[in-house]
């Protein structure tokens, strides 16, 4: 039940991408081949201070040979990504992180069995099932969009998938000390030549990393990399701290490209909402 409604729910964001945005406004600004097609491997654009300008709708994209079969919205064997990462283009990190890593996450013992029963009820209290706020890891890999607004004091990220705001303050202020846990955790960021460095801290003590439910709690910190490669591809190296789930550092990758001629909609989850209900152990 769990696995169908996230699936359910993955086909419907799917549509609504393709058929409900403002998809008859052009988006500024877009460079163009010859032929007048746009240039997604075009020139970086650059923001009034000289630093990459990440503005601009994004969606989630992953590189796989043309001839591949899409990925598996499980991992394909028992132990549910928490040994070796499964081969080939059929690992869905969305679902589990750990596909993205050579050897699986370094999970604590902790956590190991925190998956464990997590995945015995069918992951049924994953936040994404209650219209609660979602993971940024899911949120990367999210298949609705997510806009970028970036200004010199503060980059915005507004996220289609639960209606997400996120701020990352780029002013020269220090993460807070012993905050008051929020979902999203407290951002700040810096630039480090066309990269900007984001760090993340004050989560929340119940995070899931990935609809599996890798967790991330108080004690995490995430530190993310975004480098604009190209007009149109945005790449994102994450690294997660966290000593209560995990016995060391790990980093991943994602990549995103731009959505054009598009913007987000309103994605109001808990209105009529009557799927919780019948969310149910195994």
């Amino acid at each position: 039940m769990r696995l169908a409604t996230l699936t359910l729910a993955g086909a419907l964001a799917a549509q609504l991408t393709a058929f409900a945005q403002w998809s008859n406004y052009p988006t500024p600004g877009v460079p163009k081949l010859p032929d007048g097609k746009p240039n997604l491997t075009g020139a970086v654009p650059k923001a009034a201070d000289g630093h990459p300008d990440l503005t601009g709708i994004w969606e989630y994209f992953r590189d796989r040979p043309a001839n591949a079969p899409a990925p598996a919205r499980r991992p394909p064997d028992s132990s549910l990504g928490l040994g070796p990462a499964p081969a080939g283009p059929n690992a869905s990190p969305f679902f589990n992180i750990g596909s993205l890593t050579k050897d699986g996450l370094p999970l604590t013992p902790w956590a190991l069995a925190l998956r464990k029963s997590r995945a015995a009820e069918n992951n049924k209290d994953n936040p994404d099932a209650h219209c609660l706020p979602i993971g940024l890891m899911q949120l990367h890999q999210h298949p609705q969009p997510r806009k970028i607004i970036q200004t010199p004091a503060v980059t915005v990220i507004l996220y289609e998938a639960q209606s997400g705001v996120r701020q990352i303050f780029t002013d020269g202020r220090k993460l807070p000390t012993d905050p008051q846990p929020w979902w999203y955790g407290y951002s700040i960021g810096h630039w480090d030549g066309d990269t900007l460095v984001v760090e993340t801290s004050g989560f929340r003590d119940d995070v899931w990393l990935d609809v599996e439910g890798s967790p991330l709690t108080s004690t995490g910190k995430m530190t993310e990399r975004f480098t604009r490669v190209d007009y149109g591809h945005l790449n994102i190296e994450i690294t997660i701290e966290d000593p209560k789930a995990y016995t060391k550092p790990f980093t991943v990758t994602v990549k995103q490209r731009i959505l054009l001629n598009s913007d987000l909609i309103e994605f109001i989850c808990n209105e009529n909402e009557k799927d919780a209900s019948h969310l149910t152990s195994k």
